[in-house]
């Protein structure tokens, strides 16, 4: 069975904004953790923004 560009790009795609969700609600615990639930959700937010770009252009970059 042949790889399809298409295939890896939807792959890296679903689990980039698998890692966003989690490392979303894993800054949420923290900052519950903590007493700051903001400053946690936004942390979470912006880590796992970070980790999506890395997958997408890990994925890009296989070509």
């Amino acid at each position: 069975m042949e790889n399809h560009p298409d295939d890896a790009k939807k792959t890296s795609q679903k689990v980039g904004g698998l890692l966003f969700v989690g490392c979303m609600f894993i800054g949420m615990a923290a900052g519950f953790y903590f007493g700051n639930l903001l400053v946690g959700m936004f942390s979470g937010m912006g880590i796992g923004f970070i980790m999506m770009a890395v997958v997408w252009m890990s994925a890009v970059n296989k070509k």
